[in-house]
């Protein structure tokens, strides 16, 4: 988790208040952080990695004074006219497509506040940029370079520039395999055939990102107009991370300069810090919360989380979400900002009006009943996580790509969407295993996830159970004597095992499993092409079973 040093005075004057270490101590909770340690001068808090805009002085102060009711209500941060462009070269789609930028003027700092800028550069890089993959930050002194400004790509072999905290030119590729920030973040981009940089209207270097700046544009205690650059593989990543850093500077004192980025098909001026709109029912918040709120109360409560409100009708409000606040997705999230506005201290804690014993659901003892006979066949469990690549869930099983819950902004490629079934994490299994002995029997019991446009979050959680079983003879009647076990051990009546068809196994050695009536499963021998995909040698057998629908299906001693 993150966390941050308040330094007291810095701290206060940023809040107009005065109060001592232990004070704030006292009252930074109430907002979320949690308190790290306390000094005579100092608070180290750490906050969730959602609010980012906590990663300053500035943005703790800005929504302590909400509570403290020193400051309510939406933010309200003014943009001037852009003076100056930045132009996108079209090859920069090939590497690192989009980039937004900003000037911020007659900003004075300390060197504290610089070293403090750059710590939340490093925070956004991480929480935001995924380590620089996905959004990188480029903090200039405007002095020192001459507009307009380009976004360009570079030889990297032909293009060279003194990178920050060096004294000696180097290449991009030079940067890349000597250059400390180059070793850590080079990777990146070293694949590209052209390398992105950003430079001035004399064609000087400024930033080669994600990688690092120039020493031509550091930034001291001594510059006051800075130019900022946030480039990156994800546009609206890129936008995010501008509006925190940039209103983070607003609020430090300096005067925003909007800047006209001109795509080769578009122009774009950035940064744009309109408040995004939800609309919440009062009646919403006051059943989450618990409390009987009257609508005023609710208005002041969200007020006091530094939202803009406006009510449109009886009981229902517009919330004007200002544009550092990127967490703030849904209804639900309007809720917990209503409850730390009102003040969790004044809510006062109740014991429960009946004392009960909590016991397991009733799908997770069929599921624990499960692996007791799964373990008793001799099988070993597997635990895999519930993201999958897609290839592996498709293409290798012999699927065709379907509807499935896709990330949006997935960590690694190999993880990018919600499984929708087991058996491809078990195959995966069998192919990282390949020079362990045979016969390997694995098992697992877990989640899935499937699209249902029913349900509000257009989706649902399933229970499966799967199993593998690999070796020089395996086959079908060997996984369904396993299936008829697993069955004939849960109690269940009036099951059968019916011929079936299903793209992962082979035709003519496929079985459907049926619990009164109702399909649950599938079984058979895995298909030529699935084994040589996941480059297995062995045949192999499995099965796989909806555990939600059999247990509805078992006798009520059981299930």
């Amino acid at each position: 988790m993150p966390v941050i040093t308040l330094n007291v005075e810095r701290f206060c004057s940023h809040l107009g208040r005065e109060f001592s270490a232990s004070e704030l101590a006292d009252l930074l909770p109430w907002l979320g952080l949690d308190i790290e340690e306390v000094g005579a001068d100092y608070v180290k808090v750490e906050y969730t990695p959602n609010r980012l805009d906590f990663s300053s002085h500035a943005g703790i102060a800005r929504a302590l004074k909400g509570l403290l009711e020193i400051d309510v209500g939406l933010p309200h941060y003014s943009v001037d006219e852009p003076q100056y462009a930045l132009t996108v070269d079209p090859l920069v789609a090939e590497v690192r497509p989009y980039v937004l930028a900003a000037v911020v003027r007659e900003l004075k700092l300390t060197g504290e506040d610089v070293r403090e800028i750059m710590e939340v550069q490093e925070d956004l890089h991480w929480g935001v940029g995924r380590n620089r993959r996905k959004v990188s930050i480029g903090v200039h002194d405007l002095d020192a370079v001459a507009p307009p400004f380009s976004y360009v790509t570079g030889d990297p072999d032909a293009v060279a520039f003194v990178p920050l905290d060096s004294d000696a030119e180097m290449s991009l590729r030079e940067i890349i395999e000597k250059h400390e920030k180059g070793r850590l973040y080079g990777y990146i981009v070293a694949r590209a055939r052209r390398y992105p940089l950003i430079v001035d209207s004399k064609g000087r270097v400024m930033s080669f990102p994600p990688v690092i700046n120039a020493e031509l544009t550091r930034v001291t205690s001594k510059t006051t107009d800075f130019f900022i650059d946030v480039t990156g593989t994800d546009f609206k990543a890129v936008a995010q991370a501008l509006n925190i850093l940039i209103t983070t500077f607003h609020d430090m004192g300096g005067r925003v300069e909007a800047i006209k980025v001109q795509y080769p098909d578009r122009e774009v001026v950035s940064p744009d810090l309109t408040p995004k709109r939800l609309s919440v029912r009062a009646s919403y918040i006051r059943r989450y919360i618990g409390l009987d709120l009257s609508e005023e109360e609710v208005r002041r409560s969200l007020e006091r989380s530094r939202l803009g409100v406006e009510k449109v009708e009886r009981g229902v409000f517009h919330v004007l979400i200002p544009a550092y606040r990127i967490d703030i997705m849904h209804e639900i999230d309007l809720v917990e900002e209503a409850l730390i506005g009102y003040g969790t201290y004044r809510v006062t804690p109740t014991m429960p009006r009946t004392v009960t014993i909590g016991k397991s659901h009733e799908v997770q003892e069929v599921a624990d009943l499960i692996r007791q006979v799964m373990i008793g066949l001799g099988f070993i469990e597997a635990m895999n996580f519930l993201l999958i690549r897609e290839d592996i869930h498709y293409r290798k099983m012999r699927l065709k790509e379907g509807r499935a819950v896709r990330l949006a902004n997935p960590v690694s490629s190999e993880y990018s969407m919600l499984r929708e079934w087991l058996l491809p994490s078990l195959m995966k299994n069998l192919a990282d295993n390949r020079h362990e002995s045979y016969p390997q029997k694995l098992f697992e019991v877990a989640d899935v996830v499937k699209v249902d446009e029913r349900l509000e979050v257009k989706s649902r959680r399933e229970l499966h159970a799967a199993g593998v079983v690999s070796h020089s003879s395996a086959n079908f009647t060997e996984i369904k004597s396993c299936v008829e076990a697993l069955l004939n051990n849960l109690g269940a009546d009036e099951w059968r095992i019916r011929g079936g068809r299903h793209p992962s196994f082979v035709p003519g050695r496929t079985g459907a499993i049926y619990v009164k009536g109702t399909k649950v499963g599938v079984l058979g021998e895995i298909h030529p092409e699935v084994l040589n995909g996941f480059e297995l040698e062995n045949p192999t057998c499995a099965f796989e079973i909806n555990v939600d629908l059999l247990k509805r299906r078992l006798p009520s001693r059981v299930a």
